[in-house]
């Protein structure tokens, strides 16, 4: 059983890694594609000092972390997109495994994930061309067979969109015997990108795969767009929750010119409230606009909280 999961210890992960690379650093991401820092060894380096601020805070917390690779776009189209060929794109997920390996074993008193992320294949905001999931296990399965070739303990799909993708990523993680952690996204009516409500998603991910994945996650939306839909048995199957900064909407974030970093206190204080409502969410960390002080207030409010119950 993945750790994160066998306990009460709560685990960390980071924030938005690239809105953080874009915004505060100044770097250019190239369709969003941070993974394409691994070319080089400053790019690297980047990556490196971007993943020990979180390894500080989940020390100072007493946390584990789930450490992810920077490969949302590390798939076939987006390889391709960006001029990378199939060996190319494998070995730049080889590598992104290879450095949040290196930061485990830099930090052995935080106990770590090694989690390999996979993207949806279209925009992370939109359906757009659907597949099958018999479609989506294939072209998954190309990234999810990389990853099983490497230190990976997990894969993470993050920021799912649509049911049918993400059961294909399910199938293919448990082809591939990698446990496997479905993330969806919603909009601000708590409803996915393709109009199907939250728990239907997880049920019908769940009843199409045998409940192969590990747990699910909530990720890439504001506290307050999910909050009146948590109702339903499907709730013990999410484990995690990495919300947006900004309370926008998907569409008026795409437009925006300046990052919303909303209120990291406030998003602490949200967090406490949604665990009312999951108690058995033990992932916690952030997504567009979030960075080391999301993660720190939300690390810092539900730790206390704990302490008061």
């Amino acid at each position: 059983m993945l750790p994160q999961l066998s306990g009460d210890r709560l685990y960390l992960t980071d924030g938005g890694l690239e809105t953080t690379l874009i915004f505060h650093l100044g770097l250019d991401l190239r369709d969003f594609a941070a993974f394409d820092l691994l070319r080089d060894d400053s790019g690297t380096e980047a990556l490196r000092r971007y993943y020990e601020s979180y390894i500080a805070i989940a020390r100072g917390h007493g946390a584990g972390i789930v450490l992810d690779t920077a490969t949302w776009r590390a798939s076939r189209d987006w390889g391709e997109r960006l001029g990378y060929s199939t060996e190319e794109l494998a070995e730049a997920n080889r590598r992104a495994v290879a450095l949040i390996e290196e930061l485990r074993a830099a930090y052995p008193d935080v106990p770590a994930v090694l989690d390999g992320v996979v993207g949806p294949r279209g925009d992370g905001y939109v359906v757009g061309k659907a597949m099958t999931p018999e479609q989506a296990e294939a072209y998954h399965g190309e990234q999810i067979g990389t990853f099983a070739g490497t230190a990976a303990d997990m894969v993470s799909a993050i920021t799912m969109t649509y049911a049918d993708e993400a059961v294909g990523i399910a199938r293919a993680a448990q082809a591939a015997r990698l446990p496997a952690a479905i993330s969806f996204t919603v909009e601000t009516d708590g409803r996915l990108p393709s109009g199907q409500p939250l728990g239907e998603a997880i049920e019908q991910v769940d009843a199409d795969t045998g409940s192969a994945p590990a747990y699910f996650m909530i990720n890439c939306a504001h506290p307050t767009h999910f909050e009146d839909m948590l109702e339903g048995p499907w709730l013990e199957r999410v484990r995690g929750v990495r919300a947006n900064a900004s309370r926008m909407s998907h569409e008026e974030l795409d437009a925006a010119e300046e990052l919303d970093e909303g209120d990291p206190v406030a998003l602490g204080a949200d967090y406490v409230a949604l665990r009312a409502h999951l108690p058995a969410v033990t992932v916690l960390g952030g997504c567009c606009g979030t960075d080391h002080r999301h993660v720190e207030c939300i690390a810092l409010a539900c730790r206390e909280a704990s302490r008061a119950a």
